[in-house]
């Protein structure tokens, strides 16, 4: 399935750990739900970000995506690491607003 532009940048920034690069797929009110913990706006998203590149080594490959309606995505990731269990698929769920971000659940 072919991605909108910003969940694809997102995406191969987080990957790559390039946190300037994966904030600019977002708008600046975005919230991202992660871990039962909400991030709202640019700064908290930011820092949230950059922990998640810090705290763990892991890969992650793309298993899923599927198109929910004209704004939200399900992209489903499967990760491999040195966290606590070692392995999980976690939902992705993205809600867009023109060509930005503006929500990300991150659940299993």
């Amino acid at each position: 399935m072919d991605l909108p532009p910003a969940i694809t940048t997102y995406l191969t920034a987080h990957n790559a750990r390039d946190v300037d690069s994966a904030i600019a797929a977002y708008a600046s009110d975005a919230v991202v739900i992660d871990d039962g913990r909400s991030h709202h706006g640019t700064d908290a998203v930011r820092a949230w970000l950059a922990g998640a590149a810090a705290e763990y080594t892991y890969t992650t490959e793309l298993i899923a995506a599927t198109r929910l309606d004209e704004e939200r995505y399900d992209v489903v990731q499967h990760l491999e690491g040195d966290f606590p269990g070692g392995a999980v698929d976690l939902h992705y769920r993205f809600t867009l607003r023109g060509s930005s971000i503006v929500r990300l659940v991150v659940e299993p």
